[in-house]
């Protein structure tokens, strides 16, 4: 954050907080690391502050191809490259490279934990395109929940958009995020994802704009979307309990004691390897379900 707001380079920051010179709501930050959020809490440095950042979040369109992480060693494109670089941003929750559509890109760290934290279950909705034709069983499966390595998930509503000899248009709806979920939950049923678009965020959808466009929400916008969090997490909906019950039983992670933090904390999520896909013509099906999908 320091380097964000100019005092130097990431080097020269570290160089003052070990002198002694950073100070985070009065108190010397004595610790190389520690996350502070600059909306909340006042940074000084040699004893004057840090300008606290305007919060802002833009509404963007992810094309296939870019990439939600800030940081990528390979130079391919970032969702944060489609939205203007006046301030220090970053994507909320993740859409992989090969899938599309809505994607909120924010300064706003609180925002961003109600969006994306399970407690709250702000709904995200999907067009997913699909091979083949799921049946009515499959579906249910999809409602009731698939098994996947760390935990059952399940969609919280699933229709079909529309049918055809080869593939299935279907409409999701999920209330939390895990890597590559919808993914590995249609896989795990022998339907393989051809298409993948993100339509909507709570009340908010895409609309009119295209690929690699965007719109900054309004003020109106950004305490509907707190709000709609805020009442979600009110109601505190249980969770399924571990699937894993060895690692349960254990306290959590291997080797970590019984009833400690560390003991609790579930086990790494492993990472799942994507591939390019190749996408259809703008005459398929998809297109067409995609344009009456995106007004929301």
């Amino acid at each position: 954050m320091l380097a964000a707001a100019g005092i130097g380079s990431r080097r020269a920051c570290e160089e003052l907080i070990t002198a002694g010179r950073v100070e985070v709501d009065r108190e010397v930050a004595s610790t190389l690391g520690i996350r502070v959020d600059p909306l909340k809490q006042q940074i000084r440095v040699d004893g004057e502050p840090l300008p606290n950042p305007k919060r802002v979040v833009y509404l963007v369109y992810k094309p296939v191809g870019v990439v939600s992480t800030n940081y990528d060693p390979t130079g391919r494109p970032r969702v944060i490259d489609l939205v203007p670089p006046d301030q220090r941003l970053f994507p909320v929750g993740r859409l992989d490279r090969t899938s599309e559509g809505l994607i909120l890109v924010t300064n706003d760290g609180e925002l961003a934990n109600l969006l994306t934290h399970p407690r709250y279950g702000v709904e995200k909705r999907y067009l997913v395109q699909v091979a083949g034709v799921p049946n009515a069983e499959t579906l249910d499966q999809l409602r009731q929940g698939i098994a996947l390595s760390e935990a059952t998930v399940h969609a919280k509503r699933v229709t079909v958009r529309s049918q055809h000899k080869q593939s299935t248009v279907l409409e999701m709806v999920l209330d939390e995020g895990r890597n590559r979920e919808i993914r590995r939950m249609l896989a795990a049923l022998g339907h393989k994802v051809q298409q993948l678009k993100r339509i909507a965020v709570g009340e908010l959808s895409l609309g009119n704009l295209l690929p690699g466009q965007w719109r900054r929400l309004s003020w109106e916008d950004i305490e509907k979307l707190r709000r709609e969090a805020a009442a979600a997490g009110a109601n505190d909906r249980p969770r399924p309990a571990p699937q894993n019950r060895r690692l349960a039983q254990r306290g959590g992670r291997q080797g970590g004691p019984r009833g400690t933090s560390a003991g609790r904390r579930s086990a790494p999520q492993g990472r799942q390897p994507t591939t390019p896909r190749k996408r259809p013509g703008k005459a398929s099906t998809w297109r067409k379900a995609g344009r009456r999908g995106s007004s929301g």
